[in-house]
């Protein structure tokens, strides 16, 4: 991790003598920080991606996140990536159509909707939050030893004007490619309103994770999905219309 280069944000980069392959900037959700997805920042940039996490805690202006964004990414290698998860997966997707902003693609995480309040599935104590959030041992235990984490966030109704904003960007989005990855066992945005997000969008790809829930970047399965996400940003460098890089053929239709 080197230090900020704009307020509160935690970036990796590629090692020493390898050629930058493009750049992704994420940001968080509900009671999350830069410094929780320091496992996917160095897995990223292990594969040549440059990873920027921006701080989107509460009372982050739109105009302030744009600034923020185009300040890590001014000169930054292509293709440019806007990622989020959680309410983040919103912020990232309003800011997507952004006019000062030029981003190639979106890479969306456990992106919740519109709902009257938190999820009747989610308990409210903190070991109930966890499990709703991730399977993944080391994570949890991350989580429950960050004093900086804001525990019970996951409960709080996702913003009206977050989620408008995120709906009027989806219609403006047009052929953009957007990768939405999302688990099967998310039970605080389950996943059938993410289906029906993946199929308005033209330039959509859907990824679930079996069994999986709602902090996608960093659940049990976090290696498969980190490794899904590299294949779509090597796509990704090929153009717009993504090509295919590999193909796996067997019996097996769902080999990967």
């Amino acid at each position: 991790m080197t230090a900020p280069a704009a307020t509160h944000t935690a970036s990796w980069y590629p090692p020493e003598g390898l050629l930058q392959r493009g750049t992704l900037v994420l940001l968080p959700g509900r009671g999350e920080h830069p410094a929780v997805y320091e496992r996917f920042g160095r897995r990223l940039a292990a594969d040549a991606y440059v990873v920027h996490i921006l701080d989107t805690g509460p009372g982050t202006q739109e105009e302030r996140l744009v600034a923020d964004i185009a300040q890590v990414t001014q000169g930054a290698a292509v293709p440019l990536v806007l990622a989020g998860s959680d309410t983040g997966a919103l912020r990232a997707l309003a800011a997507a159509v952004h006019p000062a902003l030029h981003i190639d693609a979106l890479l969306l995480a456990g992106t919740p909707h519109g709902v009257d309040g938190p999820s009747a599935a989610l308990a409210s104590d903190w070991d109930g939050e966890l499990g709703a959030r991730t399977a993944c041992p080391t994570h949890r235990g991350r989580l429950d030893a960050d004093p900086a984490f804001g525990r019970g966030s996951l409960a709080d109704p996702v913003p009206t004007a977050l989620t408008d904003a995120g709906e009027r960007a989806t219609a403006q989005l047009g052929p953009l490619p957007v990768l939405l990855v999302h688990g099967e066992a998310d039970t605080v945005s389950p996943l059938p309103a993410v289906r029906r997000l993946a199929s308005s969008l033209p330039g959509a790809v859907l990824a679930t994770v079996a069994d999986g829930r709602h902090d996608a970047l960093n659940d049990i399965s976090h290696r498969s999905v980190a490794a899904t996400v590299v294949q779509w940003l090597e796509r990704l460098r090929g153009g717009a219309h993504l090509p295919v890089v590999v193909t796996v053929t067997g019996t097996d239709t769902d080999l990967l």
